[in-house]
């Protein structure tokens, strides 16, 4: 699992420059007072987000499709159901996105995690080749 960790860690940080901007532009709001980074969507980065982003690169690294694929169930999962018993249960909402955009604010970061993976691999062969 330590070889997708590096790639996983790139996209986390990418994640938490989106939140950055998504917080600045009301996104999406959180119920619980303390409108801190950490105490909101950091536990969704490195909970759900990074393991999640671990697990489905260990599955699926090496067929793109079943990647994409994985990544778009997970993705709708998150941003239709999990949104909604959010709401309901009063945990974050979405404001100025709807439920598709919320989707897509996860998704393309999935082509991000492939492409990251698939060049440190590359590296890596490239310096066990040399070898």
């Amino acid at each position: 699992m330590k070889r997708f960790l590096p790639a996983s860690l790139i996209v986390l940080l990418m994640g938490s420059i989106d939140v950055q901007i998504g917080k600045k532009r009301k996104w999406w709001k959180f119920y619980y007072k303390p409108k801190s980074y950490f105490f909101n969507e950091f536990a969704y980065h490195i909970g759900p987000f990074l393991i999640g982003s671990i697990w489905v690169l260990k599955w699926t690294f090496g067929d793109f499709r079943r990647f994409i694929t994985l990544n778009a169930i997970v993705d709708f999962i998150f941003a239709y159901p999990v949104e909604f018993l959010s709401r309901k249960f009063k945990v974050f909402r979405t404001i100025k996105l709807s439920n598709f955009q919320f989707f897509i604010y996860f998704f393309y970061k999935a082509f991000f995690l492939y492409l990251f993976q698939y060049l440190l691999e590359h590296k890596l062969q490239m310096y066990q080749d040399k070898q």
